[in-house]
């Protein structure tokens, strides 16, 4: 199908998603009524039937489906290759958080319900409504009205659906290694993301890696009294604060030596479209009882949470920290640090320089012991790149105000390994709102983005039709 032929569709195709958003609000319940949680052995039949639901249904739409096993849960991949012009692979996931604590759900958490709201909106509240079931049933419903209309796709579409993204996709890289041929397209689109508000579309082009550490330093062979040994004994809680002290520099950069190796400037155009973007920095951190950025200084705080790197120290540990007082000298202290990076850092020589500054402040008489907790590399999408100018038109088109290109301050492996091991670019684009509590109790998304996520991935489907990005 070629452009053309998409837009001519394309009218009766958003027609028919309105027509059936009841239908497809259906089978989101029926999905969201599978308690998938990957982390609890009980549940993986119910991972095992979620799976194979939505291989019943692909395999309705069209699709070349199939459930594959894995270590744990298994994998759905489907194609559908019909149609013309570039090849997407969609991924999402099937499995959801545990529920607990679930006297705080106000309802069943795997019994969805439609709660009205004073605004007009209505919130579908269930375990997984938004993480990532009815994310992941947007593209499968915008599939299934091309086909109700056109009788096909308008390009070649593939899908992989996970159940271990909750527990850090321990299966998906030995499943790239084996399936990634069967696997490669021109970008991969990914569904578990936000808007930018409850107006504004987003696409999600810059995610940070990240790179945790742990570091224990052991100076004497055993806790020690201070009164008899304190001055003179070396103590290892003030040898690792002068080292977490010693990481920041006064502007609110980090110290280790050749951190910003490779780092480069935002680009003026998207670092003039965030300064468009309705963003208070001051109420962001005043909804958390800050007032002062506390990174690099005369960086707004957009930067400093999507496009700049950054170290934070997440916890110390060492000497007496219970009821009362004990006038003890430990023998060990330790911390536990992370590095969000950004473009052009390598998480290896991040960890290299990190423990040579490390090493360099431990006294001759004392040792240092590290713990790899694990590294990613950051991802960043190319902004000039055919497949994103389309999807940022057609998001626009949709919700009628100018999609945002955001950056995240967190990291997503699974984008990593896309681009490591098949060398595939990603899209980040999803319909969620920051107010949807995933992970917590009473879990919601609302039902003007299933439905306009629908239409959102239509649009983009058409957009795409017939160009290689």
């Amino acid at each position: 199908m070629n452009r053309s032929e998409a837009s001519t569709h394309l009218d009766k195709v958003l027609a028919n998603v309105d027509a059936n958003i009841d239908a497809s609000l259906a089978r989101l319940f029926d999905l969201i009524r599978i308690p998938s949680v990957s982390t609890d052995p009980a549940h993986a039949p119910d991972c095992k039937r979620a799976a194979e639901w939505l291989k019943k249904e692909l395999g309705e739409l069209g699709f070349d489906a199939s459930v594959r096993p894995t270590a744990r849960h298994p994998m759905v991949v489907g194609h559908d290759r019909t149609g013309q012009g570039p090849h997407v692979l969609f991924y999402g996931h099937y499995d959801v958080q545990p529920v607990d604590p679930r006297g705080l759900w106000h309802s069943d958490p795997f019994e969805p319900k439609l709660v009205p709201q004073p605004d007009g909106e209505t919130h579908i509240v269930a375990r997984g409504a938004s993480d990532d079931k009815g994310q992941l049933l947007t593209f499968v419903e915008a599939c299934r009205a091309w086909k109700a209309v056109a009788g096909s796709l308008p390009i070649q579409v593939s899908v992989l659906f996970e159940g271990e993204e909750e527990i850090s996709s321990p299966s998906l890289p030995p499943f790239l290694d084996t399936t990634g041929a069967e696997l490669k397209a021109d970008v991969v689109l990914v569904c578990d993301t936000d808007m930018w508000d409850a107006e504004t579309p987003a696409v999600t082009t810059m995610l940070r890696g990240v790179l945790k550490e742990e570091i224990v330093i052991s100076c004497s062979n055993r806790d020690l009294h201070s009164g008899i040994y304190g001055n003179a004994a070396r103590n290892p809680l003030q040898v690792l604060s002068d080292i977490v002290a010693s990481l920041r520099t006064p502007d609110g950069g980090v110290a280790v030596q050749g951190f910003y190796d490779g780092v480069t400037e935002l680009p003026d155009a998207i670092k003039a479209q965030w300064q468009r973007l309705p963003f208070d920095d001051r109420g962001f951190l005043g909804d958390i009882g800050l007032s002062i950025p506390a990174g690099e200084s005369g960086r707004s705080v957009l930067e400093q949470v999507w496009a700049r790197p950054s170290c934070e120290i997440h916890g110390i540990i060492g000497g007496y920290t219970e009821e009362g007082f004990k006038t003890v000298i430990p023998a060990k202290a330790q911390s536990k640090i992370s590095f969000r990076l950004v473009a052009g850092q390598d998480p290896e020589k991040i960890r290299d320089a990190f423990r040579a500054h490390v090493r360099a402040r431990i006294p001759a008489d004392c040792s240092v012991e590290f713990i790899d907790h694990g590294a990613s590399a950051a991802t960043v999408m190319p902004i000039d790149g055919a497949f994103l100018t389309k999807a940022l038109g057609a998001l626009t088109e949709e919700w009628e105000h100018e999609a945002a290109v955001a950056g995240s301050g967190g990291s997503i492996p699974i984008v990593s390994a896309f681009k490591e091991k098949l060398g595939m670019d990603s899209l980040l684009i999803g319909f969620a709102r920051f107010d949807n509590r995933i992970h917590s109790p009473n879990e919601k998304y609302d039902l003007s983005s299933f439905r306009k996520g629908i239409r959102s991935w239509a649009r983009i489907l058409a957009a795409f039709a017939h160009d290689k990005g």
